[in-house]
């Protein structure tokens, strides 16, 4: 796998993580309202997740269609969950922090020079629901603050 693959991959594993924790926060939030917008950020998530595996694919490469087990990216996200025990205002300051972490990752990426033309308009491509997703973040976390 070269750094143009490796780069996309993690930025896919990454996506495919925030969508699973996305949906597991859904399903366990108190507020019916703050159910429903987690369930409809995991659906824009999962179509980037989707742009990100057509890449890979024709690249030559698995999709991802699993959740890691280890780094940054899964404790990040599985923390989102986590947090709706300790109620929406906790669980939405977790939210704001994973999509901090994915907005940086594909800021990196993007900053980076390992994506090499299609794959780099990909990202970029996907980069725009990360952002409206670091914003959603920050709407929920003031929202419940």
């Amino acid at each position: 796998m070269n750094n143009n693959q490796s780069t996309l991959n993690s930025l896919a594993t990454t996506t495919f993580d925030s969508v699973r924790g996305y949906r597991k926060a859904a399903e366990i939030a108190d507020n019916p309202q703050l159910s429903q917008q987690l369930e409809q950020r995991a659906n824009s998530r999962e179509q980037t997740l989707g742009t990100l595996n057509a890449e890979l694919s024709r690249l030559g490469c698995e999709q991802v269609n699993e959740q890691s087990f280890s780094g940054q990216a899964h404790q990040m996200f599985a923390s989102i969950s986590d947090a709706f025990e300790n109620g929406d205002e906790a669980a939405a300051e977790r939210v704001e922090e994973g999509e901090d972490y994915i907005a940086g990752q594909f800021r990196d990426a993007l900053d980076g020079s390992d994506l090499e033309g299609s794959s780099r308009q990909v990202v970029e491509q996907a980069y725009q629901e990360i952002q409206s997703g670091e914003q959603f973040g920050d709407r929920i976390e003031n929202q419940y603050d």
